[in-house]
């Protein structure tokens, strides 16, 4: 690929990303029985602006085959054919393929020629059974614009080669912005005059080798059809000279693309990046810019590093006559201030919308569905909710699965719902929301939930040791261990008993934990909770002996010193501390990792009751040190996996501090 064309061709690839995200939207969400003109209209302009680009840009496969699906989405727009379930199957297999032909041009990913055949062959079907006939590939290098025309049809005759046609269009009422963007439009389609008429409306007259239609298409984006009269006048002038029409065969190598002038690619850029990226008066969107992970993760490590320098310095100031330093501590203090809010900024940029990972669920809902026989209707919630990159690439695989088995093990066929009492529709939710430092995503549906008797025999069948007297939550854990399944019949949905298992471990790697409501008939509730970032976090340092241990603030409920009469020890479940009415299980962290403690007796030590969840315990602990901002360091990569340690960090006086993991604690899995 031309090195000075490099930056033009990426402006291409992000924007019809972009398009085609926005288009498979649309379609997800479009009423078929009455769809809205409004949404209509957005679906064809996707795709005429992805054939407008890949035309520009010599992409001769990907502007003949979105041609021929612009076509008879323009025929639907226009109410000359209704549209059906079908045409939104196979616009979403076009989707896929204009993808895919992208990918081929971008990254020189593999392209399936027969599925491009076949969906091509699938456009034009619909065309011909409504009595439309296939539609001629466009000219690979010309910048293509849509085959729309007004009602009623106005008539382009055919000119001879080299010759140009001059067409006139009439306003009748418009505005200062609809004028501007006419001229903005139709000035790359030819030579333009703007008229101003006696009586104050506007007329343009257009020199062009465009047709009548074409014209028409592109003045139809600014203004309604209806609005415009367009008749063309004689005409018989030579054409400009032009490059020679690219052979439209494949994919071109992502090296060597063929490709308009430069002059003119820059031109088009230009205009699509002024035109994407400039609000309209009247918005107040801001601007945005991409830059590079790499770029972000190092912009972040060095304020980690930051953060740790700030730390030493504070430490060294505790040490300062407040009186002699005051100065000094003051601006120990506003450091302080600025680390923590550049931290906070820095963290944020890195975070993103739980609608990059929602966003890809309903048309895997929509198809799943299908394929089952089942109506599901998919909502989400909380789409806004931000969560840091890594985690949320990490988080993808997880909810994949889990609303598959809601799909396929939690909603009913439509025929049981109706015995049921239900709606022949279930209905699964999706919702993320922000709790303390952690983000809590759920999947629900309304379908027939767990089966308790059935998930016990099949433990027993398994060898699992169950019993009767488990706890429903117990009960419904068991559905994590590796090769349990319930499902009647292997199919390639469901069926092996691989998957949540998987889904367990890949969460505790986030640091998160997974929990399940149920109730038999009525549907069932997977809850995932992780951290909101892995690289700063806040917390409490506690002493053991002659260590210091960090202990994540969001899972600190309160502290206290114990008396020796809330102390218990009880049968078979171990020591217990009463705090008000509450007795909590009591684990003594100095006894987990053999360190002899400055205190023996728990009525000179300190007490932390923490929460995971729902769930709380106390953790026996020497002392408490304070809170502070640390910098998590990944002990698995450095040293190795520690069980009870998630991680590390470096604390002010340079020593290492290992950070204690909450909920492995509170599983006992110690």
């Amino acid at each position: 690929m031309n090195d000075d064309l490099s930056q033009f061709y990426q402006v291409f690839f992000d924007e019809a990303a972009e398009l085609l995200a926005e288009k498979e939207r649309l379609l997800l969400g479009i009423d078929i029985e009455n769809p809205s003109s409004e949404e209509l209209n957005a679906i064809f302009r996707a795709a005429h602006s992805i054939k407008g680009g890949a035309a520009t840009f010599g992409f001769t496969d990907i502007s003949e085959f979105t041609h021929v699906l612009e076509s008879l989405l323009d025929k639907i727009r226009r109410g000359e054919m209704p549209l059906t379930a079908e045409h939104v199957d196979t616009f979403l297999a076009a989707k896929d393929v204009i993808a895919m032909l992208l990918g081929g041009h971008h990254v020189g990913s593999p392209v399936d020629r027969q599925q491009v055949a076949e969906v091509s062959q699938r456009l034009n079907a619909l065309a011909d059974e409504n009595g439309a006939s296939a539609p001629q590939p466009v000219a690979a290098a010309a910048a293509a614009v849509p085959a729309a025309e007004p009602v009623p049809e106005p008539v382009s005759q055919p000119l001879p080669a080299g010759t140009m046609r001059k067409i006139r269009i009439e306003l009748p009422e418009t505005s200062d912005k609809d004028i501007a963007g006419l001229t903005t439009e139709l000035g790359f389609l030819g030579t333009l005059d703007v008229l101003r008429q006696p009586d104050g409306r506007v007329a343009f007259s257009l020199l062009t080798d465009q047709s009548l239609q074409d014209v028409t298409a592109v003045c139809s984006f600014v203004v309604d059809e209806t609005k415009l009269k367009i008749s063309e006048s004689a005409a018989g002038e030579p054409a400009p000279a032009t490059e020679p029409e690219p052979a439209a065969v494949g994919v071109a190598p992502p090296s060597a693309p063929t490709v308009a002038p430069v002059a003119q690619v820059a031109a088009e850029v230009d205009r699509r990046v002024a035109k994407r990226d400039t609000p309209a008066p009247a918005s107040h969107e801001s601007s945005s810019i991409r830059v590079n992970i790499e770029k972000v993760d190092l912009l972040i490590n060095l304020v980690g590093e930051l953060v740790i320098t700030q730390a030493m310095i504070a430490q060294r100031g505790a040490d300062l006559d407040p009186v002699h330093h005051e100065a000094l501590l003051n601006n120990f203090a506003q450091l302080a201030r600025n680390t923590r809010d550049l931290q906070e900024s820095v963290m944020s940029i890195r975070m993103i919308q739980m609608d990059y990972v929602f966003s890809r669920f309903p048309r895997m809902v929509r198809e799943l569905a299908t394929k089952l026989g089942k109506k599901v209707d998919f909502i989400t919630q909380g789409a806004s909710t931000e969560l840091d990159k890594g985690l949320i690439e990490r988080i993808i695989d997880p909810l994949t699965h889990l609303v598959r088995n809601s799909i396929d093990h939690g909603i009913e066929s439509p025929e049981k719902r109706r015995q049921a009492g239900k709606a022949e529709a279930g209905r699964i939710v999706l919702s993320a929301s922000h709790q303390g430092g952690n983000i809590v995503i759920e999947v629900t549906d309304d379908g027939g939930g767990l089966h308790r008797d059935r998930i016990l025999d099949k433990a027993r069948q398994n060898g699992l040791p169950v019993s009767d007297s488990m706890t429903d939550e117990e009960v419904w854990q068991l559905i994590f261990m590796p090769g349990f399944s319930t499902a009647e019949a292997i199919t390639d949905i469901s069926g092996r008993g691989v998957g949540m298992d998987v889904v367990r471990r890949n969460i505790a790697d986030m640091g998160g934990t997974v929990e399940i409501r149920s109730v038999f008939g009525q549907g069932s509730t997977i809850r995932i909770s992780v951290p909101l970032t892995l690289a700063i976090l806040d917390g409490m340092s506690v002493k053991v002996g002659e260590e210091v241990y960090i202990v994540p603030l969001a899972y600190v409920v309160e502290s206290l010193q114990p008396s020796a009469g809330d102390l218990k020890e009880v049968a078979g479940q171990g020591r217990l501390i009463k705090v008000r009415d509450d007795y909590l299980p009591l684990v003594y962290l100095y006894e987990l990792f053999s360190i002899e403690p400055h205190f023996a007796d728990p009525t000179e030590s300190i007490v932390l009751v923490l929460g995971v969840d729902d769930r709380k315990f106390a953790l026996l602990v020497d002392t408490l040190v304070g809170q502070q901002q640390v910098v998590v360091k990944n002990l698995e990569t450095n040293f190795r996996k520690v069980p009870g340690i998630s991680g590390a960090t470096i604390l002010g006086d340079g020593g290492v501090s290992l950070i204690l993991d909450v909920s492995a604690l509170m599983r006992g899995t110690v």
